[in-house]
């Protein structure tokens, strides 16, 4: 491992299911810089979920590398790899029979951390992601709304401090409110932490709002990667297509919504 290695890096890599017949990846190359926060955009059966499970050996290559911190990962236990990285799914993920803190301290649990740590983590973690940790440690999943679920499984993927997160459609399952809320809260977290994240999702308003930099995909293929600077003087058209998406979302609210007065505006904006 060396110390200017990226955080992750995939080489060349490819991933076919069903015997060969649907091919997944095509020859993928893309590396995350250590403290970015990369989005992977793409329709469904665009390969951006199957990117991100190689990464922790939820499944492996067919044929080309990815690496961890200069690690290649078929070196590495794959159990111990996904415990010191967290991942975050829709909805949160979280095991119905535990409770909270249970859901929140399994990983620091399975370490080998003792009790008392553990349960001091739990708590850190719920302010964390602000939520009361005396109301909520001791609730179990169904308990809970669809944000604060995910807030706990946002929590669970902090618990045992690692210096990456990777996310699928954490977001995609929560009402507009809820979701711009809990984004904006991971985004500091991201910072706060110092963390790399990659996260996948078919939002382009969403990756270009929370992401450093944004990787195109589809049909197994990585089209493009950049800011959304960058991405504008992308020629293909399927690119601009996703980069229109927002653009057209904002002139038609901006057409439908009428014009909040200077005053109402200055007493909305953020403190």
């Amino acid at each position: 491992m060396t110390g200017s290695a990226p955080a992750i890096a995939f080489d060349d890599v490819t991933k076919s299911f069903d015997r060969g017949r649907v091919v997944a990846l095509g020859g993928v190359s893309l590396s995350v810089a250590r403290g970015e926060f990369l989005a992977v955009v793409g329709g469904s059966g665009s390969g951006k979920t199957t990117l991100l499970r190689l990464a922790n050996r939820l499944i492996d290559a067919d044929s080309g590398s990815v690496k961890i911190h200069g690690d290649d990962v078929h070196g590495l236990d794959p159990i111990a790899l996904r415990r010191r990285i967290g991942y975050v799914v829709q909805s949160g993920g979280l095991f119905p029979h535990m409770t909270i803190a249970g859901n929140i301290g399994i990983t620091p649990h399975l370490q080998g951390a003792p009790a008392a740590d553990i349960a001091t983590r739990v708590d850190e973690l719920l302010d964390l992601v602000r939520l009361d940790r005396g109301q909520y440690r001791n609730r179990f999943p169904h308990e809970l709304s669809g944000g604060q679920r995910q807030r706990i499984g946002v929590a669970r993927a902090l618990a045992a401090k690692p210096d990456i997160v990777l996310m699928d459609e954490p977001f995609g399952a929560l009402d507009p409110l809820t979701r711009d809320a809990l984004s904006e809260d991971y985004r500091r977290l991201h910072r706060e932490l110092e963390l790399t994240t990659v996260m996948i999702t078919h939002d382009m308003a969403e990756a270009v709002l929370l992401a450093d930099r944004v990787a195109v995909m589809r049909d197994g293929r990585l089209l493009a990667q950049g800011t959304p600077k960058q991405l504008a003087d992308v020629s293909d058209s399927y690119v601009q297509d996703l980069l229109r998406t927002p653009r057209r979302q904002a002139e038609r609210l901006q057409a439908l919504l009428p014009q909040m007065p200077e005053n109402d505006a200055a007493t909305m904006a953020p403190r």
